[in-house]
């Protein structure tokens, strides 16, 4: 008897993706001689029916586009709801269609997030998936990101639980921190914390800590070319330097600085194998802020809610234009593929609260309340890829 209704129910869900397909038009037509029309649709290989999902494996025919599959989702988000994922390329694709939903507001507990950071050298924490997983990638392999979103949909949030995280998990020696602020209102919580070097709210100040950063660059550099190493953390341990990780927030207001520019895409070109990484962040996005070559080396891109489908294809989170408004922190992370995930949410209070246990007394903004470092005599000599041994398995 089960066997008989585990038929049953396969049958069921067989005859509901092929009416997917019909509402799709995702069939080849033929037509018989007695008039009417013979239609053939994807073959269904597979389907796993559980408690949690009903997942489908299914072969387009020669001859359909792949292009329609992506066009398309929308009607499988219509027949089946909003709680699918479609994946695949060229002719296989598997859907998945999950029995829960993802949930809404996910308030940020530290004690949750931080078995999913263990072995990781610089753990960035994204978010959890529909099956209540977190997603956690290390910047030591994937070195630089890119987070966008209109306002409201959570990015600022993101950027206060991702150095949140950091600042509890990594001490003051092992991590050092570089803020830019350029609205002035993200980033002020994290002043007087021991990790944090500076907070940058005006660009003539940014400039000045990108420089030192440019400098760092090259010191870093011939230090691995003196130990004949490829990656910072082959060094001995009395000379291996903290990981620095520069994060600026609406990178907008200082992408027309010819020279700010040169030095960021110097940064996310050479940092990995430094120990020097980057977040950016800004709203909307453009061609002419983020034009192909830096696009290229931000790797990791997460998309939260966008105002339309070309901003969210410029980021790399198609389907971010999408995200309902009733779900802030919802986005759209492009690692290897394209995930949706719910970011955690940490208010400004709750921030405080965990990062007054790492202020210090004595803390300078280095690059605002101290006098900046000295500028070399000459220009800081631009590194390239020769100058940097990042070959190795890093």
């Amino acid at each position: 008897m089960p066997k008989v209704l585990d038929m049953i129910r396969s049958m069921h869900a067989k005859n509901t993706l092929k009416y997917a397909f019909n509402a799709a038009n995702l069939y080849i037509g033929n037509r018989l001689s007695n008039g009417k029309e013979a239609r053939r649709y994807p073959k269904i290989h597979d389907v796993i029916i559980n408690e949690h999902f009903t997942r489908y494996v299914f072969t387009l025919l020669n001859g359909m586009d792949p292009k329609d599959i992506a066009k398309k989702e929308y009607v499988f988000k219509q027949v089946f709801g909003e709680s699918i994922e479609l994946k695949g390329e060229l002719k296989k694709y598997v859907l998945t269609i999950y029995k829960r939903t993802q949930s809404g507001a996910l308030p940020y507990s530290f004690a949750n997030i931080e078995p999913a950071l263990i072995d990781k050298g610089l753990p960035i924490v994204c978010g959890r998936d529909i099956n209540g997983n977190w997603m956690v990638y290390d910047a030591i392999t994937e070195p630089n990101c890119l987070i966008s979103g209109e306002p409201g949909a959570g990015k600022s949030t993101q950027l206060r639980s991702i150095l949140t995280t950091l600042i509890q998990h990594k001490t003051a020696d092992e991590l050092h921190l570089y803020l830019g602020d350029l609205k002035m209102s993200e980033f002020h919580l994290f002043k007087r914390v021991g990790h944090v070097k500076s907070v940058c709210v005006y660009p003539e100040d940014l400039a000045v800590m990108l420089s030192f950063l440019a400098i760092e660059l090259k010191k870093r550099s011939e230090t691995l070319n003196k130990h004949s190493v490829t990656h910072v953390d082959k060094l001995p341990a009395a000379t291996k330097p903290p990981y620095i990780l520069l994060c600026i927030d609406e990178i907008v207001m200082i992408m027309d600085d010819k020279e700010m520019r040169k030095i960021i895409v110097q940064l996310v070109s050479l940092g990995r194998a430094l120990g020097i990484y980057v977040i950016l962040s800004l709203q909307r996005p453009s061609h002419d802020i983020l034009d192909t070559k830096i696009r290229s080396l931000l790797t990791v891109r997460m998309g939260f809610r966008t105002t339309d489908a070309s901003n969210a294809k410029i980021i790399g989170t198609p389907g971010s234009e999408r995200i309902s408004k009733t779900t802030p922190g919802r986005f759209v992370i492009k690692r290897d593929e394209l995930t949706e995930l719910q970011a955690p949410y940490l208010s400004e209070e709750n921030a405080d609260k965990i990062l007054d246990a790492y202020r210090i007394d004595n803390w300078n903004n280095r690059f605002v309340d101290g006098p900046p470092p000295q500028p070399p005599a000459a220009e800081p000599e631009i590194l390239t890829e020769k100058d940097v041994f990042i070959d190795g398995p890093y």
